[in-house]
This record gives C-alpha cells, structure tokens and sequence, in this order.
C-alpha cells in the first residue's frame, strides 16, 4: 500500500501545482490538492517505517476521503463544462473533478487493505 500512497500524494502535488501555474500563479487555492499531497506522501514514507502500518492506512483513507468529500461537488458541474457551458471557473472543476477521482480510488485500495490486513 506504500507504493500507492506515494503515487497518490504525487498526483495530487503534480496537480495542486500544476493548477496554479495553469491559472497564472493567481490562484492560490489550486495548490489545495499540493497540500493534501504532501500529507499523502508523508504518510506514504511513513507506512513503511512504523510498526502500526494499519492506523497509517487508516489515516491515509481518512485523507483520502476528506479529500473526495471536499471535491466531489465539482462533479455535478463537470458535464456541464464537457457540454461547452460556460463556468464561473473551469480550471477550479478540472482540478476538483480530477483530485475527486483519485481520491475515490485512493479511499477504495485504502479500504481493500484494512480489511485484508
């Protein structure tokens, strides 16, 4: 489950720092995702060193699903953006759309370890 943890917080730096610079380096609430990264690929590196790797896993799916939480209203407007519609903010729906989906990934390999752990 490390490996995944670590990818996880990867994609969600990648993207929490790409979205800013995507934005002009204006927006300072599309490093959001970068946050949650970050908090990922700490408890990735530190899955691996702790005897209790099961509370790091269930921290990890507690990330996760904060993070899908948080997200997940941007999916409702994502057809509408895939339609051509105008948005008040369409880089803010791609990214919250997209950390949305691997967040849900996430919390599901999450919860398939705790319960063959």
């Amino acid at each position: 489950m490390e490996n995944w943890t670590l990818g996880y917080g990867t994609l969600l730096t990648t993207l929490g720092v790409g979205g800013f610079v995507a934005t002009g380096a204006q927006h300072k609430t599309a490093l959001i995702p970068a946050g949650f990264g970050t908090a990922a690929l700490g408890l990735g590196l530190l899955e691996g060193r702790v005897s209790s790797q099961k509370a790091i896993l269930g921290g990890s799916a507690l990330l996760g699903l904060l993070g899908l939480v948080g997200t997940a209203r941007a999916l409702a407007r994502l057809p509408a953006l895939l339609r051509g519609e105008k948005l008040e903010r369409p880089a803010a729906v791609i990214s919250q759309s997209a950390m949305a989906g691997l967040s849900a990934a996430y919390v599901v390999l999450c919860l398939r370890g705790l319960l063959t752990r």
